[in-house]
């Protein structure tokens, strides 16, 4: 089974950038589109980032875009979200997702078409 393990999390002053890692193993990494969920206690998770299973097509939340990139790189079973200008707003629990979906922006809108999580990597934005 897929298993991935997200990285790069820690403290961050305000106007930071910080990478995240997210590595992938037990079977084909190249078949399943890869996102980026976060959580914040007292809020709704937010899917935040999504990217196609061959890397053509990709979805930012209103959020992030424009801070956020988010790349992969199917040879190294492994996927990026590369975080800038960051906030004190964007502290919270960035998770790893595969799954499907009808497009990227399907996959970041429900958690329905979600089949892998990760186990989670705090990231705090902070003076």
């Amino acid at each position: 089974q897929l298993q991935l393990v997200e990285s790069g999390g820690g403290l961050v002053q305000p106007g930071g950038s910080l990478r995240l890692s997210c590595a992938a193993s037990g079977m084909s990494f190249d078949y399943y589109a890869i996102g980026w969920f976060r959580l914040v206690p007292g809020k709704e998770r937010e899917g935040i980032s999504c990217i196609s299973v061959d890397g053509e097509s990709t979805y930012y939340s209103d959020s992030v875009k424009g801070r956020f990139s988010i790349s992969r790189d199917n040879a190294k079973n492994t996927a990026y979200l590369q975080m800038g200008d960051l906030a004190p707003e964007d502290t919270a629990n960035y998770y790893c997702v595969a799954g499907g979906g009808d497009s990227v922006q399907a996959m970041c809108a429900s958690e329905s078409f979600l089949e892998v999580w990760g186990q989670g990597t705090l990231v705090t934005v902070s003076s």
